[in-house]
């Protein structure tokens, strides 16, 4: 299943924020972020490079031991 992600401009703020909606044609987002960015650009790039960084830094495996 893919996932959507859309920046949103708080109308309260006038900061923008991410919805990120799974499955993509969810209607309600499952998740939102605080609305803390100046544009929705930087709101994109943002959760770009969080994401880039999950992906770069899994955590430890635990070994076999341990489980």
């Amino acid at each position: 299943m893919l996932l959507r992600i859309e920046p949103f401009e708080d109308p309260q703020t006038g900061r923008y924020a991410i919805a990120i909606h799974y499955p993509a044609d969810a209607e309600r987002p499952l998740v939102t972020t605080a609305a803390r960015y100046k544009s929705a650009a930087a709101a994109e790039q943002d959760l770009i490079a969080i994401l880039s960084a999950a992906a770069n830094n899994p955590p430890p495996v635990e070994p076999a031991n341990r489980r």
